[in-house]
């Protein structure tokens, strides 16, 4: 794999709105180890190599256990590894990567927002929406892990 061009240099515009969105999920109040686990879980769908990298790297950073960072694909059977709050997010997580499939059902609406008000809600959503987009520019541009 090579990397097709830096799309950081080649549009620089492009590249600092979206550390705009960046910079507001991760100012939201939305739990840093949390938004990681958003990340991952995307990131794994998307199959973005680049970003799975950076963001294990970083809730390893964090102190999260490499039994947890190894199964966030297959939380459903985790069982007691998740909590019930990360479980609705993950969940959330894959029906927005996966939006055409069936939507956002209203009983995980429900689910998630047992968990959180309408404000946590919409961030939890950008935080999904972000990690998307940063999914898209990495595999549209060839990027990959370390190639910075």
């Amino acid at each position: 794999m090579s990397l097709r061009f830096n799309y950081r240099s080649a549009n620089e515009p492009a590249f600092q709105a979206m550390i705009k969105l960046e910079t507001f999920v991760s100012k939201s109040g939305l739990d840093k180890k949390l938004y990681e686990l958003i990340k991952i879980r995307a990131s794994q769908i998307n199959g973005c190599a680049y970003c799975l990298d950076m963001h294990t790297k970083d809730l390893r950073a964090m102190g999260e256990t490499e039994q947890r960072i190894n199964l966030i694909g297959v939380w459903h059977e985790a069982h007691d590894l998740f909590t019930e709050e990360e479980k609705a997010v993950l969940e959330l997580t894959e029906a927005v990567t996966q939006i055409s499939k069936a939507g956002v059902p209203k009983e995980l609406y429900e689910k998630v927002r047992s968990y959180f008000d309408e404000k946590q809600y919409v961030n939890i959503v950008m935080a999904i929406n972000v990690i998307n987009n940063w999914n898209r520019i990495a595999i549209s541009t060839g990027m990959y892990p370390e190639c910075f």
